[in-house]
Protein backbone atom coordinates (compact mmCIF):
# COMPACT_ATOMS: atom_id res chain seq x y z
CA UNK A 1 0.00 0.00 0.00
CA UNK A 2 2.79 2.43 0.89
CA UNK A 3 4.41 1.72 -2.46
CA UNK A 4 1.16 2.53 -4.26
CA UNK A 5 0.72 5.79 -2.37
CA UNK A 6 4.32 6.78 -3.11
CA UNK A 7 3.89 5.95 -6.79
CA UNK A 8 0.71 8.03 -6.87
CA UNK A 9 2.39 11.12 -5.48
CA UNK A 10 5.44 10.64 -7.67
CA UNK A 11 3.10 10.46 -10.63
CA UNK A 12 1.42 13.70 -9.59
CA UNK A 13 4.83 15.37 -9.24
CA UNK A 14 5.94 14.20 -12.67
CA UNK A 15 2.66 15.38 -14.21
CA UNK A 16 3.04 18.81 -12.64
CA UNK A 17 6.61 19.15 -13.87
CA UNK A 18 5.66 17.99 -17.37
CA UNK A 19 2.80 20.49 -17.66
CA UNK A 20 3.24 22.79 -20.64
CA UNK A 21 4.18 26.33 -19.61
CA UNK A 22 2.44 28.88 -21.81
CA UNK A 23 4.52 32.00 -22.36
CA UNK A 24 2.67 35.02 -23.73
CA UNK A 25 4.14 38.27 -24.95
CA UNK A 26 3.45 41.19 -27.30
CA UNK A 27 4.85 42.79 -30.45
CA UNK A 28 7.57 44.95 -28.91
CA UNK A 29 10.79 44.70 -30.94
CA UNK A 30 13.60 43.99 -30.44
CA UNK A 31 12.58 41.98 -27.36
CA UNK A 32 9.57 40.09 -28.70
CA UNK A 33 7.78 40.21 -32.04
CA UNK A 34 5.95 38.08 -34.60
CA UNK A 35 7.57 36.59 -37.69
CA UNK A 36 6.12 34.20 -40.31
CA UNK A 37 7.89 31.35 -38.50
CA UNK A 38 6.71 32.35 -35.02
CA UNK A 39 7.79 34.58 -32.14
CA UNK A 40 11.30 36.02 -32.16
CA UNK A 41 13.38 38.63 -30.35
CA UNK A 42 16.06 38.90 -27.68
CA UNK A 43 13.69 37.95 -24.85
CA UNK A 44 12.09 35.14 -26.85
CA UNK A 45 15.54 33.65 -27.47
CA UNK A 46 16.29 33.76 -23.74
CA UNK A 47 13.00 32.05 -22.89
CA UNK A 48 13.70 29.36 -25.49
CA UNK A 49 17.25 28.85 -24.18
CA UNK A 50 15.95 28.47 -20.62
CA UNK A 51 13.20 26.01 -21.47
CA UNK A 52 15.25 23.96 -23.93
CA UNK A 53 18.01 23.58 -21.34
CA UNK A 54 15.47 22.44 -18.74
CA UNK A 55 13.77 20.14 -21.28
CA UNK A 56 10.34 21.37 -20.21
CA UNK A 57 7.39 21.63 -22.64
CA UNK A 58 6.38 25.19 -23.48
CA UNK A 59 4.72 27.43 -26.02
CA UNK A 60 5.25 31.12 -26.91
CA UNK A 61 2.37 33.21 -28.24
CA UNK A 62 2.31 36.88 -29.28
CA UNK A 63 -0.89 38.66 -28.16
CA UNK A 64 -2.08 42.19 -27.39
CA UNK A 65 -0.34 43.15 -24.15
CA UNK A 66 -3.48 43.58 -22.02
CA UNK A 67 -4.66 40.07 -22.88
CA UNK A 68 -1.22 38.53 -22.35
CA UNK A 69 -0.89 40.20 -18.95
CA UNK A 70 -4.40 39.08 -17.92
CA UNK A 71 -3.62 35.44 -18.75
CA UNK A 72 -0.54 35.47 -16.52
CA UNK A 73 -2.62 36.95 -13.71
CA UNK A 74 -5.49 34.46 -13.98
CA UNK A 75 -4.12 31.14 -15.30
CA UNK A 76 -1.51 29.14 -13.39
CA UNK A 77 0.00 27.72 -16.60
CA UNK A 78 0.94 31.16 -17.99
CA UNK A 79 3.93 33.51 -17.79
CA UNK A 80 4.12 36.92 -19.48
CA UNK A 81 7.24 38.75 -20.70
CA UNK A 82 9.08 41.15 -21.23
CA UNK A 83 7.52 42.61 -18.08
CA UNK A 84 8.74 45.68 -16.21
CA UNK A 85 9.07 45.18 -12.46
CA UNK A 86 7.66 47.58 -9.91
CA UNK A 87 6.54 47.25 -6.29
CA UNK A 88 2.92 46.42 -7.17
CA UNK A 89 3.73 43.84 -9.83
CA UNK A 90 6.47 42.23 -7.77
CA UNK A 91 3.89 40.97 -5.26
CA UNK A 92 1.44 39.70 -7.88
CA UNK A 93 3.71 37.27 -9.74
CA UNK A 94 6.60 34.88 -9.39
CA UNK A 95 9.58 36.34 -11.23
CA UNK A 96 12.42 35.14 -13.43
CA UNK A 97 14.67 38.14 -14.00
CA UNK A 98 16.37 40.11 -15.40
CA UNK A 99 15.78 39.48 -19.09
CA UNK A 100 17.24 42.96 -19.47
CA UNK A 101 18.01 46.15 -17.59
CA UNK A 102 17.05 49.27 -19.45
CA UNK A 103 16.10 52.92 -19.09
CA UNK A 104 12.68 54.28 -19.90
CA UNK A 105 12.63 57.21 -22.26
CA UNK A 106 10.12 59.71 -23.63
CA UNK A 107 10.37 60.01 -27.40
CA UNK A 108 9.16 62.72 -29.77
CA UNK A 109 8.77 62.69 -33.54
CA UNK A 110 11.78 63.97 -35.45
CA UNK A 111 11.80 67.75 -35.84
CA UNK A 112 9.38 68.36 -32.98
CA UNK A 113 10.25 71.21 -30.63
CA UNK A 114 8.69 69.42 -27.62
CA UNK A 115 11.53 69.19 -25.09
CA UNK A 116 10.46 68.76 -21.45
CA UNK A 117 13.44 68.90 -19.10
CA UNK A 118 11.66 67.26 -16.15
CA UNK A 119 8.84 64.77 -15.53
CA UNK A 120 6.60 67.58 -14.29
CA UNK A 121 7.25 69.61 -17.45
CA UNK A 122 6.15 66.59 -19.55
CA UNK A 123 2.72 66.47 -17.88
CA UNK A 124 1.35 69.22 -20.13
CA UNK A 125 1.74 66.94 -23.17
CA UNK A 126 -0.26 63.94 -24.40
CA UNK A 127 1.82 60.80 -23.80
CA UNK A 128 1.23 57.57 -25.72
CA UNK A 129 1.55 54.10 -24.23
CA UNK A 130 -0.10 50.64 -24.27
CA UNK A 131 -2.79 49.30 -21.94
CA UNK A 132 -1.36 47.39 -18.94
CA UNK A 133 2.15 48.35 -20.05
CA UNK A 134 4.73 49.17 -17.39
CA UNK A 135 4.94 52.71 -18.75
CA UNK A 136 1.18 53.19 -18.32
CA UNK A 137 1.52 52.35 -14.63
CA UNK A 138 4.48 54.73 -14.35
CA UNK A 139 2.51 57.61 -15.92
CA UNK A 140 -0.50 57.09 -13.64
CA UNK A 141 1.67 56.81 -10.53
CA UNK A 142 3.39 60.08 -11.42
CA UNK A 143 0.16 62.02 -11.92
CA UNK A 144 -0.03 62.25 -15.70
CA UNK A 145 -3.53 63.10 -16.94
CA UNK A 146 -3.10 63.19 -20.71
CA UNK A 147 -2.44 59.52 -21.45
CA UNK A 148 -3.29 58.01 -24.83
CA UNK A 149 -3.68 54.22 -24.82
CA UNK A 150 -3.10 51.89 -27.76
CA UNK A 151 -3.21 48.11 -28.08
CA UNK A 152 0.43 47.76 -29.15
CA UNK A 153 3.70 49.63 -29.62
CA UNK A 154 3.31 49.97 -33.39
CA UNK A 155 -0.01 51.79 -32.98
CA UNK A 156 1.54 54.20 -30.47
CA UNK A 157 4.47 54.88 -32.80
CA UNK A 158 2.13 55.58 -35.74
CA UNK A 159 0.19 58.06 -33.61
CA UNK A 160 3.43 59.82 -32.66
CA UNK A 161 4.66 60.11 -36.23
CA UNK A 162 1.23 61.34 -37.38
CA UNK A 163 1.21 64.04 -34.69
CA UNK A 164 -1.80 62.60 -32.84
CA UNK A 165 0.22 62.40 -29.60
CA UNK A 166 3.07 64.60 -28.39
CA UNK A 167 5.37 61.99 -26.84
CA UNK A 168 5.54 58.24 -26.33
CA UNK A 169 7.18 56.19 -23.60
CA UNK A 170 9.33 53.21 -24.43
CA UNK A 171 12.62 51.61 -23.41
CA UNK A 172 15.95 53.08 -24.47
CA UNK A 173 16.87 49.88 -26.31
CA UNK A 174 13.59 49.92 -28.26
CA UNK A 175 14.19 53.58 -29.12
CA UNK A 176 17.66 52.70 -30.40
CA UNK A 177 16.14 49.94 -32.51
CA UNK A 178 13.59 52.38 -33.96
CA UNK A 179 16.34 54.80 -34.96
CA UNK A 180 18.38 52.01 -36.52
CA UNK A 181 15.34 51.14 -38.63
CA UNK A 182 15.07 54.76 -39.79
CA UNK A 183 11.97 55.71 -37.83
CA UNK A 184 11.62 59.53 -37.55
CA UNK A 185 11.96 59.74 -33.76
CA UNK A 186 14.19 61.58 -31.30
CA UNK A 187 14.90 61.34 -27.58
CA UNK A 188 13.01 63.90 -25.52
CA UNK A 189 13.52 62.94 -21.86
CA UNK A 190 15.51 60.11 -20.24
CA UNK A 191 13.94 58.49 -17.19
CA UNK A 192 15.22 56.01 -14.61
CA UNK A 193 16.47 52.52 -15.27
CA UNK A 194 14.29 49.45 -14.71
CA UNK A 195 14.52 45.68 -14.53
CA UNK A 196 12.41 43.53 -16.86
CA UNK A 197 11.68 39.83 -16.56
CA UNK A 198 9.27 36.91 -16.91
CA UNK A 199 6.19 37.24 -14.70
CA UNK A 200 4.62 33.85 -13.87
CA UNK A 201 1.32 33.19 -12.16
CA UNK A 202 1.59 33.02 -8.37
CA UNK A 203 0.30 29.43 -8.30
CA UNK A 204 2.70 28.05 -10.89
CA UNK A 205 4.91 25.28 -9.49
CA UNK A 206 7.54 27.14 -7.47
CA UNK A 207 10.28 24.58 -8.12
CA UNK A 208 9.80 25.02 -11.86
CA UNK A 209 10.09 28.81 -11.57
CA UNK A 210 13.20 28.41 -9.41
CA UNK A 211 14.77 26.16 -12.07
CA UNK A 212 14.00 28.79 -14.70
CA UNK A 213 15.68 31.45 -12.56
CA UNK A 214 18.80 29.34 -12.06
CA UNK A 215 19.04 28.74 -15.80
CA UNK A 216 18.66 32.45 -16.57
CA UNK A 217 21.38 33.17 -13.99
CA UNK A 218 23.58 30.69 -15.84
CA UNK A 219 22.88 32.33 -19.23
CA UNK A 220 23.83 35.71 -17.79
CA UNK A 221 26.94 34.36 -16.09
CA UNK A 222 28.34 32.53 -19.12
CA UNK A 223 27.78 35.45 -21.53
CA UNK A 224 24.87 33.91 -23.50
CA UNK A 225 22.53 36.78 -22.66
CA UNK A 226 25.03 39.37 -23.92
CA UNK A 227 25.59 37.31 -27.09
CA UNK A 228 21.83 37.36 -27.71
CA UNK A 229 21.74 41.12 -27.14
CA UNK A 230 24.58 41.52 -29.62
CA UNK A 231 22.61 39.70 -32.34
CA UNK A 232 19.88 42.31 -31.99
CA UNK A 233 22.22 45.28 -31.86
CA UNK A 234 21.61 45.84 -28.15
CA UNK A 235 24.12 46.90 -25.53
CA UNK A 236 24.84 44.44 -22.72
CA UNK A 237 22.55 44.99 -19.73
CA UNK A 238 25.58 45.55 -17.53
CA UNK A 239 26.34 48.79 -19.39
CA UNK A 240 23.13 50.39 -18.14
CA UNK A 241 23.06 51.73 -14.60
CA UNK A 242 19.59 50.96 -13.27
CA UNK A 243 17.67 50.62 -10.05
CA UNK A 244 14.94 48.11 -9.39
Amino acid sequence: MKELILAFFLGLSASAEAQTIKFVTEDYPPYNFSTPSGANGSSVEQVAAIMDALKLPYTVEVLPWARAYMLAETDASHCVFTTGINAEREKRFQWVQPLLVDHMIMVRRKGSDIAPDTIDAAKQFTIGTQREDFSATYLMEHGFRKIDYATNLDSTLKKLIAGRIDLMMTSEKTFESMRAEGKPVEAALMLEGKYYGIACHRDMDKQTVEKMQRELDRLIGNGTQDAIFDRYGLRPSGSVQATK
